[in-house]
């Protein structure tokens, strides 16, 4: 009888042992997202303070005054993924079509594909022909997307989110939809912004980056 007391005793002391562990390792995994979280919230929110302010230099299509009435969706981790990329070669440049009805000659440089909703979806990535003369500019990479939101939450003719070769490592790119922003054309007339091609157009709801703009009387 002693033994058994003994061993129910034993027993009884490393399942509270257990037991507390795992409680702990729960509530540091906890502590551990939410820090995590948070730390993703305040980036996005930098991002979008000096996004902001670039909108006060010269050339800016909006006036002072109206910067305020920019409007993001709130950050959402969901919409940052990391995304496959494929590069595909010797794609004939073509015309992408523009807001005012001129066009701009771009080149299909890659694909991206990644998980969103529970789908798989593939992106275009393309090079400007202009910027690909430029020294400062040759590493830079343009993807205009269409999705769900546009029209309500989003500015119609879409948007884009734009990243250089250098981000794209082993083959992978993070790929953050917090970050997309509005053409100049969603503030005023006189720009010629690219529309994203059909390939470019998604059949989900992207609750992410930018909203439309609505100047406030």
């Amino acid at each position: 009888m002693l033994f058994f007391q003994l061993g129910n005793r034993l027993y009884s002391k490393i399942t509270t042992s257990i037991n507390m562990r795992f409680t702990v390792l729960i509530i540091i995994t906890f502590i551990s997202l939410n820090v995590g979280a948070q730390n993703y919230k305040k980036s996005i929110c930098q991002h979008r303070k000096e996004y902001k302010a670039e909108f006060k230099e010269e050339g800016s299509p909006l006036k002072t005054e109206e910067i305020r009435y920019l409007d993001f969706f709130k950050p959402d981790e969901k919409y940052s993924v990391i995304a496959d990329f494929k590069r595909t070669f010797n794609e004939k440049p073509f015309d992408m079509v523009t807001s005012s009805g001129k066009k701009k000659r771009y080149a299909k440089y890659g694909e991206l594909s990644f998980q969103l909703d529970g789908k798989t979806i593939v992106l275009e990535v393309y090079q400007s022909l202009k910027l690909m003369a430029m020294p400062q500019y040759k590493e830079y990479l343009f993807l205009p997307f269409k999705d769900a939101t546009n029209g309500n939450e989003s500015y119609g003719a879409g948007r884009y989110i734009d990243f250089e070769m250098s981000d794209i490592k082993d083959d992978k790119v993070s790929l953050d939809f917090n970050k997309a922003y509005n053409p100049y054309c969603a503030y005023t007339d006189g720009y010629n912004c690219p529309y994203p091609p059909q390939a470019n157009h998604l059949d989900i709801p992207v609750y992410a980056g930018e909203k439309v703009f609505k100047k406030k009387s």
